[in-house]
């Protein structure tokens, strides 16, 4: 079970259209329709990673009429994010041109 509890939270990360969608969150909340922008993707894909993403926690959501409004969980999600993006540009970039803003 441990190990399922674990597998279920890193594949968040592994998956392209989840991890588009974690990044897009990471400076401020957004409506579905701002992903899908952001990210270039498929409403309908987009709309379906959100709900795996929310049963895992990575994300929380508020109703502002009739929008949804998503963003990252601030408790645990949004310093791990912090954590790993200091390692990346401390360990991955060396030799890549890519930057991590």
């Amino acid at each position: 079970m441990k190990y399922y509890s674990y597998n279920n939270f890193f594949m968040n990360f592994s998956n392209k259209t989840k991890l588009g969608i974690i990044l897009a969150l990471e400076n401020k909340p957004l409506s579905v329709s701002e992903i899908t922008e952001r990210i270039k993707g498929e409403q309908s894909r987009i709309s379906h990673n959100l709900s795996k993403l929310l049963q895992c926690h990575i994300l929380d959501v508020k109703q502002k009429g009739k929008q949804r409004i998503y963003s990252l969980n601030n408790e645990t999600v949004a310093p791990i994010l912090k954590i790993v993006k200091k390692h990346v540009k401390k360990n991955c970039l060396k030799g890549c041109n890519k930057k991590i803003s």
